[in-house]
């Protein structure tokens, strides 16, 4: 059995949805059809999530969301209008959205997660109703009566542990199942949605929860490529690697899958399979526990910018117990995360996403580290964008170091801070975010001797 996942673009108009029909119905077991809200047409267009975003601030300002309302339905009229689907079906959507919106607005990030959810709540509905107007046996699924338990966290809900219990008895449904990803609901029947582009996450808690032999993820593109391909013309199509590598590409800038798609299937050992809604015959990229690595040391170059680096220096802070400790207890109570924390034995940099800082807390933070743990030097370094170069082969390669450097320092890119993870799976660099493309094509001639822009 398989559980297929279809993203915004592959849902976007009636055409697109034509695909996804015939892609379902091709193979008997895809049995599971999860969806996303419709996303956009054309590249000027908006996100049916983006205009209910909009909606749902403008209520909790206490403006009309009359025309973003409009402009709503309007998306799914259009679909329904393209598919031959019957008035009821949008009024059906109407009536939900009008009910939504009527709701209790005390708790705004609450109000706000009800609102998202129903892109993908109210696209499953109209899926369903069309391959039912295709002679199809197909049942929009509704997550609560499903068994999607999650925890009350607005905008970032986790699965139960005993949601996979009560989602396995989906098996024994008739048909192809509809299910809207994005949200579950918690132990209290309210909804509260994953992480933004969370139906990543929805389709592997399935696979993992139905036992499928294979978790589908169709997207907009032919495969996940060995690097950016706004950056680099024609990259390398990946055609297999490994949870911890896509892992490691996804956090660092890929956007093909949702970084945390991929633990409830890794965690069930079950394969994901990224295949193009516009090219379904072509392979794709399969993601396994384990590949055989005879690509060279390197599979994917990702890079991501928006950091900043705390450098705190201090004599003999090897020596000093807790130093470690205190140091991020401080950032810990400014509510700051942080990504990396390369060091040496008398400095440390800590590396955190430059939007939780302003002014007043960046202040406060150097002043407590300068006089609670009396460091000779504290310094913040603005606009950095971090370099992932990721593959296990590099487990068993000497000289890959060396050479991404070398490739660095003959494109005249200077290196602000490295870092290797004790996976040995993945290097970071880090560098002015005004040298960010210049050095990934660099160290992508270096390893895959690709033509770039």
């Amino acid at each position: 059995m398989k559980v297929t996942k279809f993203g915004g673009s592959s849902l976007a108009s009636g055409k697109q949805l034509e695909k996804v029909f015939q892609i379902v119905v091709s193979d008997p077991e895809r049995k599971v059809v999860v969806v996303s809200a419709p996303g956009k047409r054309f590249a000027e267009d908006t996100k049916v999530t983006d205009l209910l975003i909009e909606c749902a601030e403008k209520c909790l300002q206490n403006q009309n969301p009359k025309e973003k309302l409009e402009a709503v339905m309007e998306r799914y009229a259009a679909i329904a209008e393209e598919c031959n689907l019957p008035d009821e079906v949008i009024q059906e959507i109407y009536a939900d959205l009008v009910n939504r919106f009527e709701s209790d607005k005390s708790k705004q990030d609450r109000f706000l997660d009800l609102i998202k959810a129903s892109g993908e709540d109210n696209n499953a509905k109209l899926v369903a109703a069309y391959f039912r107007e295709r002679g199809i046996d197909a049942e929009y699924v509704n997550p609560k009566e499903a068994g999607l338990l999650v925890s009350a966290e607005p905008g970032n809900a986790q699965a139960l542990p005993e949601a996979y219990e009560r989602l396995y008895s989906l098996r024994d449904h008739p048909g192809i199942l509809i299910f809207p990803g994005f949200f579950g609901y918690s132990e209290e029947g309210e909804v509260f949605t994953f992480s933004r582009s969370g139906s990543d996450i929805t389709g592997s808690i399935l696979a993992n929860a139905l036992k499928a032999d294979l978790y589908e993820n169709f997207t907009d593109v032919d495969a996940v490529y060995s690097v950016n391909p706004y950056i680099v013309k024609k990259p390398k199509e990946i055609k297999e690697l490994t949870y911890r590598e896509m892992r490691e590409l996804s956090y660092a800038g890929f956007t093909v899958l949702h970084d945390e798609a991929l633990v409830p299937a890794f965690r069930a050992g079950i394969p994901v399979h990224i295949k193009n809604t516009n090219n379904p015959a072509a392979p794709g990229t399969r993601i396994v526990n384990e590949r055989d690595n005879t690509n060279g040391p390197v599979i994917g170059i990702a890079s991501d910018e928006g950091f900043c680096s705390i450098y705190v220096s201090k004599y003999l802070m090897n020596r000093e117990v807790g130093f470690g400790r205190k140091l991020l207890a401080i950032l810990e109570d400014s509510g700051l995360s942080y990504e990396h924390t390369p060091s040496g034995i008398d400095d440390v940099s800590v590396i955190l996403r430059e939007n939780q800082l302003d002014e007043k807390i960046e202040a406060d933070i150097i002043n407590r580290i300068k006089n609670e743990l009396h460091a000779d030097e504290v310094k913040i370094e603005h606009s950095l964008a971090l370099i992932m170069v990721v593959g296990e082969g590099m487990r068993h390669n000497v000289g890959t170091m060396a050479r991404a450097s070398k490739a660095l320092a003959k494109a005249s890119v200077n290196i602000e801070m490295i870092n290797q993870g004790s996976s040995e799976v993945s290097m970071m660099f880090g560098v002015k975010e005004v040298d960010e493309k210049r050095a990934v094509k660099a160290i992508y001639e270096e390893f895959f001797a690709a033509v770039t822009v």
